[in-house]
């Protein structure tokens, strides 16, 4: 015979947050969740701090429990429906932390944070709960710094690709170019596509920020999904025409303040650009739907 792996509900009504076993419940659990992840939530936050690369991350818990409060009176008419697959749920994510901590893998330790979250969801409210809220904590997985395994086989192929692609747009505009990997050698000084170069630190912002917009602007998740992939090429041409016109300021005006002011403030400039973009693309998918509706 089929096994039910729910178990007993206390109560079978609506969740009410006023019940005083559930908020006290939901308070020591908490606490529990902070004094174990207190140190891997503790260098996330430093890393957000200190790396403007990952800065984006003090917006993602922000966004995450926005996403939860929107759907508030959807949580409060649903069925508690607590299962004993939450359990596992939360051994896997503990098993996880161990092996990350261990391991010193950082990122590991990180994401078991929301496998954890997940089985607790899973535990004490149910399927349905964990199906209503599973956005909102895939969202959280945008906070976490990519492995450095990872990090460094991507970084590499674009620091390769972005210093091919803003060599030959030099070529085009008659700039004496020589490039040998991610070196471009210019008649003034040479420039190096460093990994900070490579674009995938814009990348990781900018998907970021596409979620972001699909949320709010797209109706479908495949329209999310679009505006999400069509991040990729957007960052990786921006960074590319970024070095473009760091060689174009070493060749026509000012090698120091090319790798300097210009460098930096060209970030800000081509991020902005690159939302810019985002927002186009989502408007070419607007006029695409409306020439398909009848007339």
């Amino acid at each position: 015979m089929a096994q039910n792996t729910q178990m007993p509900t206390v109560s079978t009504g609506p969740l009410s947050l006023q019940n005083a076993h559930f908020a006290w419940g939901s308070l020591f659990i908490g606490t529990l969740v902070i004094l174990t992840y207190h140190r891997a939530l503790a260098g996330l936050v430093d890393t957000w701090w200190r790396n403007p690369d990952f800065s984006h991350g003090f917006l993602v818990p922000v966004f995450a429990a926005y996403l939860i409060w929107t759907k508030k009176k959807a949580l409060l008419e649903m069925r508690i429906a607590p299962t004993w697959s939450g359990v596992a749920v939360v051994a896997v994510g503990l098993i996880v932390m161990l092996l990350g901590s261990y391991g010193a893998a950082v990122f590991l330790s990180r994401a078991s944070l929301v496998i954890l979250l997940a089985g607790l969801v899973l535990s004490f409210a149910g399927w349905e709960f964990l199906r209503e809220l599973r956005f909102a904590l895939l969202v959280l997985f945008l906070a976490i710094p990519l492995p450095t395994i990872i990090f460094n086989q991507i970084a590499l192929p674009l620091q390769i690709f972005a210093s091919e692609l803003a060599s030959s747009l030099l070529t085009l505009f008659n700039v004496p170019v020589l490039r040998q990997g991610n070196i471009i050698q210019l008649a003034a000084m040479k420039l190096e596509v460093a990994e900070a170069c490579s674009g995938i630190r814009s990348l990781v912002s900018l998907f970021t920020f596409a979620v972001f917009c699909g949320y709010f602007l797209e109706k479908t998740f495949l329209r999310r999904l679009v505006l999400a992939l069509a991040s990729v090429p957007i960052a990786i041409v921006a960074n590319a025409v970024r070095i473009f016109g760091t060689g174009l300021c070493v060749q026509y005006w000012d090698p120091d303040k090319a790798q300097g002011f210009f460098h930096e403030f060209s970030g800000w400039v081509v991020f902005l650009v690159s939302l810019g973009c985002l927002l186009v693309v989502h408007r070419i998918m607007q006029l695409f739907l409306a020439l398909r509706r009848p007339v």
